[in-house]
């Protein structure tokens, strides 16, 4: 065993419990227990998800609550479970090892960022920093505005961005590993959340895509009440969270609710950064003060970013690490920090909040405003900033970090199977659809008003020679109007794409989860689309009548809108802003409307480029072609009588002659390719996704093989 270093005066020794839910892991649960779903194996997650009344209620449900809750409502204060209700896990529970406890070291941990300008040196944002975390205790990051309180958090969670470059140690038990499923968890400072859900429905779907399918649905669900009852979100659980069309919870709300989700699985490591913004002074003691109590009875390791906390809250740290612009001013224990300062000049007066007077003494934003020492000499926060990191690496306090404690490796927690994420995302994804009205029921409301015009003023185009004319107008304008206007449910795609990346990085599913879930939610709104308007255009304009026709005409204008939308997806993950997005699959768009055939005859288009290759990358090239097919096989028209009398035109003169249209293959050849290309675009952004995962993966290992 490795030499280890005198372990910190701060450390606690940490009492950890286990969690609720791990009884159920890895053969833990009891064999009725895994049968009493009804059906076994992956068929009970699909029926189950799907079919809710195939369940069973179990007899013996330790985990349903009473109808007045099984947890009391959080007031700052533990709620015990009446006996009656009391949690009883199974004696096969016993014999479960509990995951290692986390302790979290890094060592002289430096990131800089290139220059502004070519030849500038880079910028540093972290400049030597040491410290640690140990299991049951709340270690706090505080600093001004910009001090790298946030990409100290991001470097030690292992999701620091590829342009920046990252030097030091940074150890997990001793050991350089990466952390698996389950034992980290990251509550960012941005609330991403899906909007249209309740409190209710958003935690009910993050704890069966996080929680493990040996679980049944009732206990996940008893599990997520519990956990939201302690977050005082109670009273809230069935109002929807809100956002940029309706409002909903709160600010504070919402922050708490972010914690809910990620405290699900008991991590081992907890992230939080500005757990307390948004929230009062008592919605921030009694959150604080639910996760200290947490952290010590499950033995979990949180490092949380706070800004200015309050007394009572800054009371409740265990430890301290303090930055001012990228450099470690102290780091140790709270009661520490304040000795630490008097014995530096800088005493907190009698009555004042300590974390107010530190952030006071180094914040060099307002450097007119001098600090005062105890000798009475007006220092600016630069000069007090100066002084207290240089008295700090000379005293005893910088006493240097155990860089080899000891400790088990972890293993991958168990999760929900890829059905069920898959049928759970797909749930979620389709209720979210359905009550944002801007996904598709306002582009609906569009596509019949549009529908009503067009058929009226083309009403019965007939089939005089004219009409050819007509239906090829008719077709090209619901070609572009239909797959033009998917790109209005851009801002509610860049919104599930923020989701997406969120629980990504969780690891709460993958990649192929989502794009599946997206086009099998999708699809039915998008058959709804095409088949009511598209069935008012294509009567009210009287254009080939038949079964097999207006299939063909839905099933194109269907697969057309998945299509675009498959393209969008490629946008949101490229360009993240809603409002550059929606400009750019414009502009996409419109250049492959101009290629398609309709403005210009394919043998009329400038070869380089233009044709070659633009004009067979473009899917409206393919939809236009097939819908005139569709249209005009076996029609015969009247020729101009202008220049040739008592003559008829049939379908396939018109097809070859005059739209140009490529007969070498069927209609149905043209849907295919279209679905070829909706295929190809969904890939191609798995793709990106995945090579920009890989990346960040191969950065984070270079990153913590390099020693200093």
């Amino acid at each position: 065993m490795a030499a280890t270093s005198p372990l910190p005066r701060w450390a606690p020794t940490p009492s950890p419990s286990r969690p609720l839910w791990r009884w159920g892991w890895g053969g833990g649960a009891t064999p009725d227990a895994r049968a009493d779903g009804g059906i076994t194996g992956w068929t009970s997650s699909f029926f189950a998800a799907v079919f809710p009344w195939t369940r069973r209620r179990r007899v013996d449900d330790r985990w349903a609550p009473s109808a007045g809750g099984g947890v009391g409502t959080f007031d700052g204060v533990e709620v015990p479970l009446p006996a009656a209700q009391a949690v009883s896990l199974p004696r096969a529970a016993a014999d479960v090892v509990d995951d290692p406890a986390v302790f979290l070291t890094w060592e002289d941990v430096r990131v800089t960022v290139p220059g502004r300008t070519r030849g500038s040196p880079p910028a540093r944002i972290l400049d030597g920093i040491t410290g640690h975390a140990r299991p049951g205790e709340v270690l706090a990051i505080m600093g001004p505005s910009g001090c790298g309180k946030t990409t100290l958090l991001d470097t030690l969670a292992g999701r620091l961005g590829p342009e920046m470059n990252q030097t030091g140690v940074i150890l997990i038990n001793g050991r350089q590993e990466k952390l698996a499923f389950g034992t980290s968890a990251y509550v960012t400072q941005d609330n991403v959340l899906m909007s249209t859900l309740s409190v209710r429905e958003a935690v009910y779907y993050s704890a069966h895509l996080q929680l493990p399918d040996t679980m049944l649905a009732s206990e996940k669900r008893a599990h997520a009440e519990r956990v939201i009852r302690e977050m005082g979100l109670s009273d809230t659980m069935d109002t929807r969270i809100g956002g940029r069309i309706t409002k909903g919870i709160s600010g504070g709300q919402r922050k708490r609710m972010s914690i809910c989700i990620e405290m699900l699985t008991r991590p081992r490591l907890l992230f939080l950064d500005e757990p307390t913004s948004g929230l009062d002074s008592a919605a921030s003691y009694h959150v604080m003060s639910h996760i200290t109590r947490v952290a010590a009875r499950e033995g979990m390791t949180v490092i949380a970013a706070v800004h200015q906390p309050s007394g009572d809250v800054f009371d409740l740290f265990h430890g301290l690490l303090l930055l001012a612009y990228g450099r470690m001013v102290f780091f140790g224990t709270v009661s520490n920090a304040t000795e630490f300062f008097t014995q530096s000049g800088f005493p907190c007066p009698h009555l004042r909040n300590p974390s107010d007077h530190f952030l006071r003494t180094i914040n060099k934003d307002f450097d007119e405003g001098t600090m005062e020492s105890s000798k009475a000499n007006r220092k600016t926060a630069a000069e007090a900033t100066n002084i207290l990191t240089n008295a700090y690496h000379s005293s005893t306090y910088s006493e240097k970090t155990a860089n080899e404690i000891g400790g088990t490796p972890f293993r991958r927690k168990e999760q929900a199977s890829f059905l069920t994420k898959l049928l759970v995302l797909t749930r979620r994804s389709f209720l979210n659809m359905h009550r944002d009205i801007g996904y598709y029921w306002m582009r609906l409301g569009i596509y019949l008003g549009i529908g009503i015009c067009l058929g009226t003023i083309f009403y019965q185009v007939g089939y005089s020679y004219s009409s050819i004319q007509s239906r090829c107008e008719v077709i090209m304008y619901t070609t572009a109007l239909v797959t033009f206007m998917a790109i209005g449910g851009f801002p509610s795609f860049v919104e599930d794409i923020k989701l997406f990346r969120r629980e990504r990085l969780s690891g709460h599913y993958g990649v192929m989860e989502f794009v599946i879930s997206n086009t099998l939610s999708a699809t039915p709104y998008l058959a709804v689309i095409a088949v009511i308007p598209g069935a008012m255009m294509y009567y009210l304009t009287g254009l080939t009548r038949g079964a097999e026709h207006f299939a063909y005409f839905v099933a194109t204008l269907c697969m057309c809108t998945l299509l675009v939308e498959s393209m969008m997806m490629i946008i949101a993950v490229i360009v993240p802003d809603f409002l550059m997005g929606i400009i750019i699959g414009a502009g996409i768009q419109g250049m492959m409307m101009l290629n398609g055939g309709f403005f210009r005859l394919p043998n009329e288009l400038p070869k380089p480029v233009w044709k070659y290759p633009c004009y067979y990358i473009s899917f409206h090239k393919y939809a236009v072609q097939g819908f005139y097919k569709n249209e005009f096989i076996g029609l015969s028209f009247p020729s101009d009588q202008l220049i040739e009398a008592n003559a008829t035109i049939s379908g396939l003169q018109v097809l070859k002659e005059r739209l140009q249209v490529e007969m070498g293959y069927s209609k149905w050849v043209n849907l295919a390719i279209l679905f070829g290309m909706m295929v190809t675009y969904r890939m191609i952004f798995f793709v990106i996704v995945k090579i920009a995962e890989e990346l960040r993966l191969k950065l984070r290992g270079i990153r913590f093989r390099r020693l200093k």
